[in-house]
Protein backbone atom coordinates (compact mmCIF):
# COMPACT_ATOMS: atom_id res chain seq x y z
CA UNK A 1 0.00 0.00 0.00
CA UNK A 2 1.21 3.34 -0.79
CA UNK A 3 0.36 6.66 1.40
CA UNK A 4 0.58 9.84 0.26
CA UNK A 5 1.47 12.75 2.66
CA UNK A 6 0.52 16.34 1.18
CA UNK A 7 2.09 18.86 3.73
CA UNK A 8 0.02 21.46 2.30
CA UNK A 9 -3.03 19.99 3.13
CA UNK A 10 -1.88 18.51 6.38
CA UNK A 11 -0.30 22.04 7.68
CA UNK A 12 -3.48 23.96 5.79
CA UNK A 13 -0.47 26.68 5.61
CA UNK A 14 2.71 26.99 3.07
CA UNK A 15 4.77 27.38 6.15
CA UNK A 16 6.35 24.46 7.80
CA UNK A 17 8.21 25.83 10.50
CA UNK A 18 7.16 24.61 14.19
CA UNK A 19 8.13 21.18 15.81
CA UNK A 20 4.71 20.80 16.20
CA UNK A 21 3.44 20.77 12.82
CA UNK A 22 6.73 18.07 12.67
CA UNK A 23 4.95 15.79 14.98
CA UNK A 24 2.39 15.85 13.20
CA UNK A 25 3.22 14.81 9.78
CA UNK A 26 5.76 12.26 11.86
CA UNK A 27 2.72 10.55 13.18
CA UNK A 28 1.22 10.10 9.86
CA UNK A 29 4.69 8.98 8.25
CA UNK A 30 5.23 6.24 11.65
CA UNK A 31 1.93 4.31 11.16
CA UNK A 32 2.60 3.94 7.36
CA UNK A 33 5.92 2.91 7.73
CA UNK A 34 4.82 0.42 10.96
CA UNK A 35 2.65 -1.38 8.36
CA UNK A 36 5.96 -1.11 5.97
CA UNK A 37 3.74 0.95 3.47
CA UNK A 38 5.66 3.39 1.33
CA UNK A 39 5.45 6.72 1.93
CA UNK A 40 5.44 9.76 -0.25
CA UNK A 41 5.66 12.81 1.35
CA UNK A 42 4.88 15.95 -0.98
CA UNK A 43 6.14 19.25 -0.73
CA UNK A 44 4.13 20.74 -3.46
CA UNK A 45 2.66 24.35 -2.58
CA UNK A 46 5.18 24.71 0.61
CA UNK A 47 7.48 28.06 0.75
CA UNK A 48 8.96 27.85 3.94
CA UNK A 49 10.63 25.11 5.75
CA UNK A 50 13.03 25.31 9.16
CA UNK A 51 14.79 22.08 10.62
CA UNK A 52 12.75 22.39 13.60
CA UNK A 53 10.19 20.47 11.41
CA UNK A 54 12.49 18.65 9.70
CA UNK A 55 13.72 17.01 13.07
CA UNK A 56 10.05 16.75 14.42
CA UNK A 57 8.96 15.13 11.26
CA UNK A 58 11.55 13.24 9.58
CA UNK A 59 14.48 13.07 11.86
CA UNK A 60 13.02 11.20 15.05
CA UNK A 61 12.17 8.43 12.80
CA UNK A 62 15.83 7.40 12.73
CA UNK A 63 15.51 6.90 16.45
CA UNK A 64 12.44 4.33 15.70
CA UNK A 65 12.73 2.78 12.56
CA UNK A 66 15.95 1.34 10.57
CA UNK A 67 17.95 3.01 8.64
CA UNK A 68 17.24 0.68 5.48
CA UNK A 69 13.24 0.95 6.16
CA UNK A 70 13.26 4.49 6.14
CA UNK A 71 15.27 4.70 2.57
CA UNK A 72 12.96 1.52 1.17
CA UNK A 73 9.60 2.89 2.44
CA UNK A 74 9.77 6.55 2.63
CA UNK A 75 10.12 9.22 -0.45
CA UNK A 76 9.81 12.93 -1.01
CA UNK A 77 8.83 14.57 -3.98
CA UNK A 78 8.25 18.46 -5.20
CA UNK A 79 10.85 19.49 -2.63
CA UNK A 80 13.21 23.20 -3.89
CA UNK A 81 16.48 22.38 -3.22
CA UNK A 82 17.45 24.69 -0.88
CA UNK A 83 14.58 22.41 0.92
CA UNK A 84 16.15 19.16 -0.11
CA UNK A 85 19.51 20.19 0.85
CA UNK A 86 18.50 21.30 4.73
CA UNK A 87 16.20 18.09 4.87
CA UNK A 88 19.56 15.95 3.71
CA UNK A 89 21.48 17.62 7.04
CA UNK A 90 18.61 16.93 9.25
CA UNK A 91 18.83 13.32 8.30
CA UNK A 92 22.95 13.41 8.56
CA UNK A 93 22.49 14.98 12.07
CA UNK A 94 19.80 12.52 13.24
CA UNK A 95 21.76 9.26 12.20
CA UNK A 96 24.87 10.54 14.04
CA UNK A 97 22.05 11.15 17.09
CA UNK A 98 20.93 8.00 17.12
CA UNK A 99 23.55 6.04 16.19
CA UNK A 100 25.85 6.89 19.41
CA UNK A 101 23.25 9.38 21.15
CA UNK A 102 25.55 10.33 24.54
CA UNK A 103 28.49 10.54 22.77
CA UNK A 104 26.77 12.99 20.16
CA UNK A 105 25.76 15.02 23.58
CA UNK A 106 28.83 14.83 24.66
CA UNK A 107 30.80 16.62 21.36
CA UNK A 108 28.03 19.19 21.00
CA UNK A 109 28.69 20.23 24.60
CA UNK A 110 32.02 20.05 24.65
CA UNK A 111 32.22 22.33 21.17
CA UNK A 112 29.80 24.93 22.95
CA UNK A 113 32.03 24.77 26.42
CA UNK A 114 34.93 26.13 24.24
Amino acid sequence: MSVSISLLAVLGSPHSVSSADGSSVHDLIAIALRREDDVVVSFAGIEDVTSAFLNAAIGQLYGEFEEDLIRKHLRVTDAEGDHLLLLKRVVERAKEFFRDPEQYRAAVSGALNE
